[in-house]
């Protein structure tokens, strides 16, 4: 008798993504509508822009640390103690009386992010093997986008009906119980069985930092990884936290159609993830990322172009499909190129090196909105995500530098 195929998610995965869901839901409902609550607290464009730009000092000084300390110590105690921090965020946001608290309350909360988007990718890798990682990927990503689904529509209708206090009570509370499981699975010897507490000194940091930045100098897979994702990440902060504003002020539509556009793009991610992720293991990464690019560009402008909700939503839908078919393969392709032992700092570094280039972006986009034109941050984000996909067309084919479907480790 053939043995049954093993799940590709195993337990330890399962709780993992049920902490990262509960988490993802509450930021989901605060950062759909965020910058239309610091317009409501007196915050003009150029004025939000500058609250996200400077609560980006936080990723920026902590994900590169963040990384090598997931290393170090373990993935699941890093993100518990990040988690805890960001509590007080939520509590911060509930709490804020004018839009300038709101960036002290931010850059709490962006303490989570910059511990936990490196940890999460490289524990992801851990929980793999070479042949089946983008799939692995592709799922907990998609299980992931239900946050996507669920969050802005709820923060729409609590802000909506009930106001955005009440809103942010119910995000603090989810964001909460988040935390108290991720508490529970850095301390349960089941999950924690295999890892080992590493030496924490500053020697151990700089030799990895200086192994990696020798990698990224030799101009292979991760320093072209590192400049299309740069790329997009500058054009994306542009624009990204302008659009429920630019929904809302330029599109007209209601606080629960800005959380409905999230919901539809975040269920085309899912599904386009679970599609991404075969394609990925099975035809290789290079199609797979520059078709997502395409897709993104065609979203973007389509976008521009639309002037109720069902114009929005098909732009958006197309838009979510691009990064759904984008991103498993950037993850897997980062995870194969980055020594096992170093997978956090990699992650880490990318985060910070991409936030170092885009750091004054979100400023740069609300200037823009303000003195040329709302629709000028958006065209901008479409033409540089059509830039990044001929990068990825062009140089992930150089020889040495794309990665076979059938590559073993």
């Amino acid at each position: 008798m053939r043995s049954p195929r093993a799940p590709l998610l195993n337990t330890t995965l399962r709780w993992f993504m049920l902490g990262m869901i509960l988490a993802n839901i509450a930021s989901n409902m605060v950062f759909t509508l965020l910058a239309v609550y610091l317009a409501e607290l007196g915050a003009n464009a150029a004025q939000i822009g500058l609250v996200f730009s400077a609560a980006s000092i936080v990723p920026l000084a902590l994900q590169i640390l963040g990384g090598w300390l997931s290393d170090t110590i373990g993935r699941l105690r890093m993100i518990a103690i990040a988690s805890v921090c960001a509590s007080f965020g939520y509590l911060g946001f509930v709490l804020a009386p004018t839009w300038q608290w709101m960036m002290l309350a931010l850059a709490l909360e962006y303490i989570s992010g910059s511990v936990v988007g490196p940890s999460f990718s490289a524990f992801i890798a851990e929980q793999s093997s070479q042949v089946n990682r983008a799939r692995v990927f592709s799922v907990v990503q998609s299980l992931y986008m239900v946050v996507g689904v669920v969050g802005p529509p709820l923060g729409g209708f609590l802000a909506q009906r009930y106001g955005f206090k009440v809103m942010l009570i119910v995000a603090f509370g989810l964001y909460t119980c988040a935390s108290l499981l991720r508490v529970w699975m850095a301390r349960a010897s089941q999950f924690n069985a295999t890892s080992t507490i590493g030496a924490v000194s500053l020697g151990s940091f700089l030799n990895n930092l200086t192994t990696l930045f020798g990698m990224l100098a030799a101009g292979g897979l991760l320093t072209w990884i590192l400049v299309t994702d740069g790329v997009q990440d500058i054009a994306f902060r542009l624009s990204s936290e302008l659009e429920p504003l630019f929904l809302a002020q330029v599109g007209g539509l209601s606080l629960e159609q800005v959380g409905w556009m999230k919901a539809i793009s975040s269920t085309a991610i899912m599904g386009a993830m679970l599609l991404a992720g075969w394609l990925a293991d099975n035809w290789g990464e290079r199609i797979t990322i520059f078709s997502g690019f395409i897709l993104e560009s065609i979203g973007l402008t389509l976008f521009l172009r639309s002037h109720n909700f069902a114009e929005f939503a098909i732009s958006v839908l197309i838009f979510g499909i691009g990064i759904g078919t984008m991103h498993p393969a950037y993850e897997s392709l980062v995870s194969k190129a980055a020594p096992e032992k170093m997978r956090g700092l990699v992650f880490g570094l990318f985060s910070t090196s991409l936030g170092i280039l885009s750091f004054p972006a979100p400023w740069v986009g609300g200037f823009l909105w303000e003195r040329i034109s709302p629709q000028l941050p958006f065209a901008i984000t479409a033409g540089a995500t059509l830039i990044a996909a001929l990068l990825v067309w062009r140089k992930f084919k150089t020889p040495g530098i794309e990665i076979s479907p059938s590559l073993e480790g």
